[in-house]
């Protein structure tokens, strides 16, 4: 079977998963501007929070960024790894302007963590 990226059928993903959060509440737990509470050097940059009634790998709900646009649909996925934690990780990214991608994808390349951020590139 072949798996090669251009088979792939991007639209239909995209899709899914605003269907996703469009069917979910979506529960900020970390306010913009508020520090984090384990780490209180770390100021979130933006709302930060998950989506109610979902499950990651992590058995959580699954994580999400809350960007300033108008539109909720998502704009981006954040892949991670955590050496330290051992772990990976996906998280949402709802809303976000291309400046708002890049704060969110430095986020999560520091210390232990490494990711990759994959933009919608299609019109929302």
């Amino acid at each position: 079977m072949n798996y090669e990226l251009g088979t792939t059928n991007y639209t239909e993903f995209w899709l899914k998963l605003d269907q996703l959060v469009t069917a979910s509440n979506i529960k900020i737990d970390r306010r913009k501007g508020t520090s984090h509470p384990r780490y209180p050097s770390f100021i979130y940059p933006l709302d930060y929070g998950y989506l109610e009634g979902t499950r990651s790998g992590d058995k959580a709900e699954i994580d999400v960024w809350l960007g300033s646009l108008p539109s909720k649909a998502v704009t981006a996925l954040i892949c991670s790894v955590d050496l330290e934690k051992r772990d990976t990780e996906t998280k949402i990214l709802i809303g976000c302007t291309s400046e708002e991608n890049r704060v969110i994808f430095n986020i999560h390349n520091t210390g232990s963590q490494s990711a990759i951020l994959l933009v919608r590139d299609e019109a929302i």
